[in-house]
Formats: structure tokens, C-alpha cells, sequence
């Protein structure tokens, strides 16, 4: 004759308590092995082993749903246990992400209003991230025959926050976020954008021009370092040999009505929302820091101003 126990042998056995045993049993997880004349449910050592299993599987964590599937041989406890790990890494990224928010928010002594912004834009979709940047592209270069090479460099240089992002990262995020849907500095890179397709309707030549870029940014920080004020003298030379170069990569000569044209483009792009756009992504994707070109613009600038 076979040994048989009731729930509140069980319990006894398991140290589970008697309602959890019962739940189990009324859900169909634990059926009855029979009953007793009294219509007491009864379980053999069978029901036991399986209540053991049941109980291992509840306490990593599985759901009631996962389980059933493997009682009922649908799915082997190793892929129960290898999509659950999986479920796990979401969730730990997830509370990594919230402890990140959170000490942002103890660093930056954030009002409640500052606390649900950071809480919806930091548990944005990395897709939803990249639409911010997508739809502001859209917004701010959109419909105009521009600087083509930059516009596409935009689009290809997305934020991407890591699984553990650092509290600078966080913030980083949550002010580009912010920058990105500001509508003075959308109007202001838009017309910079209708700047520079003019200057190709006008028959220029629009690019990046990264070497360029690097060459004028040594040239006056070295002249900045010196102590050379664009105002003074010795500044001459030096704005010469910088302005010779825009010159002649676009195209034209070094005149009056040309320098004009050049320090109205400097004091266009001379934003420095648009460099601290870059620098945001670039701590978010953790690239390295370059120097910074405001100071280069407002030297020149003033070095193009009339005297």
C-alpha cells in the first residue's frame, strides 16, 4: 500500500506553509493523488518530489506559468532556467539604470518635477533615444540642400547608454535629451542650416572639412596660448594665413567682401550649444574629449571685426 499524506503532511515535510500547498493544489499545479472518505485530499511520494520542485523553481524566482510548462514536459527545467536567466539580466539592467537616475538625482539635489523628467527620458527604448536625435535632425536640417557630410555624420552618431551607465552618463543623457526639444536652440542650428544652403545655392562648397577644422583650431589656440590679442598687430599674420586657408578650400580668394562673408558663417555656427550636442553624445558613448572650438570662433571673430 502506497504511503499518502495530507496537506497538512506536507506542510510538515516541506515547512511550506498549508494555504501555499493549497494554492498549488486548487491551481492544478499540485493535483491530488486521490482523496479520503472524508474528501480530504491525499498525496504520495510522487506529489512530495513534485512539490519539491515546485517550490526550487518559486524561489529562483519563476513564474507559475513557466512552471506548469515544465511539470507538464513542455519545456525542460534548463530552458526554463536559461529564459529566466535572461529575464533577469533585463530587470538587473533595468535596476542599474534606476540606481544610476537615483544618484543623479542625489547629486543634482533634483526637485520633483526634475525627478519624473529624469525617470521618463532614462527609460526611453534605445529606439526612442534615437528618434529624439532622428526627429531633430529632421527638424533642424530638413528639406534644405546643406552641409550633407555633417547632416550624416548626425545621423550616424547616436547615443547608445551602456547596461551600467555612470551618473555622468545619466546626466548627460537627460540634458541632450532636454537640448534636443529646446526651441530656441532647434531655430538656432536650423539657421545655420539655411545659412549653409545658400552658400551652395550660391555655387559653394559645403563639407565637413575636418582637417580644416583641425588646422584653424591649432593655428589660434596656439596664437590664444601666446597671448596674441585678435585685435593686436601680430594677430595680422595669423588671421591671414587662417583666412587664405578657408579661401582656398572653398573655392575663392581672400577680400574684404569674403572675410565679411566668413566671420557672418563663424558668428552662425558660433553656438555653443551645438559643441556641447557633441560633447553630450560623446560622453553617453564615451568617446574622448576634444578640445573646445568656441574659444577658436570668438577669437576669430573678433580677429575679422573691423577695426
Amino acid at each position: 500500500m502506497r504511503e499518502h499524506y495530507s496537506i497538512g503532511d506536507l506542510a510538515r515535510r516541506t515547512g511550506l506553509p498549508v494555504r501555499t500547498i493549497r494554492f498549488y493544489s486548487d491551481t492544478g499545479l499540485l493535483p491530488p493523488t486521490d482523496r479520503s472518505p472524508a474528501n480530504h485530499r491525499r498525496y504520495d511520494l510522487a506529489a512530495v518530489a513534485r512539490l519539491d520542485l515546485i517550490r526550487t523553481l518559486r524561489e529562483l524566482d519563476l513564474d507559475l506559468a513557466t512552471i506548469r510548462r515544465v511539470l507538464a514536459d513542455e519545456l525542460t527545467v534548463a530552458q526554463a532556467a536559461d529564459r529566466h536567466a535572461d529575464a533577469l539580466d533585463v530587470q538587473i539592467r533595468v535596476l542599474r539604470t534606476r540606481a544610476a537616475v537615483l544618484r543623479a538625482v542625489a547629486r543634482r539635489d533634483s526637485t520633483t518635477e526634475e525627478l519624473a523628467l529624469m525617470h521618463r527620458v532614462v527609460r526611453l527604448s534605445e529606439d526612442e533615444r534615437h528618434r529624439l536625435i532622428t526627429d531633430f535632425v529632421d527638424r533642424t536640417f530638413g528639406g534644405l540642400d546643406a552641409n550633407q557630410p555633417f547632416v550624416d555624420w548626425l545621423r550616424s552618431t547616436l547615443p547608445y547608454l551602456p547596461d551600467e551607465p555612470t551618473t555622468a552618463q545619466v546626466d548627460a543623457w537627460i540634458e541632450l535629451a532636454e537640448l534636443v526639444r529646446d526651441e530656441d536652440f532647434v531655430a538656432s542650428v536650423r539657421r545655420m542650416a539655411e545659412h549653409q544652403a545658400l552658400e551652395v545655392a550660391e555655387g559653394g562648397r559645403i563639407g565637413l572639412h575636418h582637417k580644416l577644422t583641425i588646422e584653424v583650431r591649432d593655428r589660434v589656440t596656439a596664437a590664444i596660448d601666446a597671448g596674441i590679442d585678435p585685435g593686436s598687430p601680430a594677430a595680422v599674420p595669423v588671421l591671414s594665413d587662417i583666412v587664405a586657408r578657408y579661401a582656398e578650400t572653398f573655392g575663392t580668394t581672400d577680400t574684404p567682401a569674403y572675410r565679411a562673408k566668413l566671420s557672418t558663417r563663424l558668428r552662425t555656427a558660433n553656438d555653443p550649444r551645438v559643441e556641447r550636442y557633441m560633447r553630450l553624445i560623446g560622453i553617453i558613448n564615451d568617446y574622448p574629449a576634444t578640445p573646445p572650438l568656441a574659444p577658436v570662433f570668438d577669437w576669430l571673430i573678433a580677429a575679422l571685426s573691423p577695426k
